[in-house]
C-alpha cells in the first residue's frame, strides 16, 4: 500500500519532526537518505520507521514491517532537503543520562548555526571527542540541518543537551580551555591529558559563566586583515591540535 493523502496522521505526526517542538514531544528525530540509514544501522540508535518514495528502487537494509511507502508528493512534503532522496527515518532520540567527561570533551556554550553544530560534531567524531555538551542557546543537534552536517557523526558521540550551572558543576576538576581571541597561540600551548574544549557563540563568543571557569584562553593565530573564523572551523583546527590524537 502506498500512502498518498497529507493527512494522514502518521504523515502528518512525521511532518512535526522537522521542528524543534515536534521532535520534544515525540522523542523522534528525522534521518534522510539511504547512506545515513546505513551507517544509523551501524551505532546504538533505533530507526523506528522508515518512509520510501513510490519511486525509489534501491533495496532498504530493514526489516520489510518498519518500511511505509509513499507517494513522491507525499515524500517532498516530509523532506527537508531541496533535492529528496527518497528514503527518511523516524530515529529515537537516546536519553543520555548526565555524566563526568571520560577523555577530552567539547562544550557548544551557545552555538546557535544548525550547519556548525554538526560540522563540530562531525570533526568531534573524526578526531576522537566522543562527549559533547550543548548549552542553553545552542542550536538542536537533531535538527535535519545539523544532522545532516554531521555526516552521521551524530550517531557515534554523545551528546548532552544541558545548562552552563550543571556543566560547571560537572568539570569541577577538569581544566577548562577556552578560545578566544585574547588567549595564548594554541601552536605554543600543550594541553593537559584531560580537558574541555569550550566553543562560543558565533556572535557574542564564550559566556561570561564559562570564562570565569576557565584554566586556559587559546587562540588561533591569523592575519590582521582576518578578524574572525568561522565557529566550526575554529573548533576543529583547535580539536585535532589540542588532543594531538595518534591514528
Amino acid at each position: 500500500m502506498i500512502l498518498t493523502s497529507k493527512n494522514n496522521p502518521l504523515i502528518k505526526e512525521t511532518a512535526t519532526l522537522k521542528d524543534k517542538k515536534g521532535r520534544k514531544q515525540t522523542g523522534l528525530f528525522l534521518v534522510e537518505g539511504v547512506k545515513m540509514l546505513r551507517e544509523c544501522l551501524q551505532s546504538a540508535f533505533e530507526i523506528e520507521r522508515v518512509f520510501v518514495a513510490e519511486d525509489y528502487q534501491e533495496e532498504i537494509p530493514v526489516s520489510e514491517s518498519k518500511i511505509i511507502r509513499v507517494s513522491k508528493e507525499v515524500f517532498r512534503f516530509l523532506s527537508d532537503e531541496k533535492t529528496p532522496q527518497g528514503v527518511l527515518c523516524r530515529v529515537k532520540i537516546p536519553q543520555t543520562q548526565l555524566s563526568m567527561p571520560s577523555a577530552p570533551c567539547v562544550v557548544l556554550d551557545g552555538v546557535a548555526d544548525p550547519g556548525n553544530i554538526g560540522a563540530i560534531i562531525r570533526t568531534a567524531n573524526a578526531s576522537g571527542y566522543k562527549e559533547i555538551y550543548l548549552t542553553e542557546g545552542c542550536a538542536d543537534p537533531y535538527s535535519p540541518k545539523s544532522v545532516r552536517a554531521s555526516m552521521s557523526g551524530v550517531f557515534f558521540t554523545k551528546l548532552y543537551l544541558t545548562t552552563r550551572a550543571e556543566i560547571s558543576t560537572l568539570l569541577q576538576g577538569i581544566p577548562v580551555i577556552v578560545a578566544d581571541m585574547d588567549g595564548q597561540n594554541v601552536f605554543r600551548f600543550t594541553a593537559p591529558d584531560k580537558f574541555a574544549l569550550v566553543i562560543g557563540n558565533e556572535a557574542n563568543g564564550v559566556s561570561e559563566e564559562m570564562r570565569l571557569q576557565a584554566k586556559y584562553t587559546v587562540k588561533i593565530p591569523m592575519e590582521q586583515t582576518q578578524e574572525s573564523l568561522n565557529a566550526a572551523v575554529s573548533a576543529g583546527i583547535l580539536m585535532y591540535q589540542l588532543k594531538k590524537t595518534v591514528f
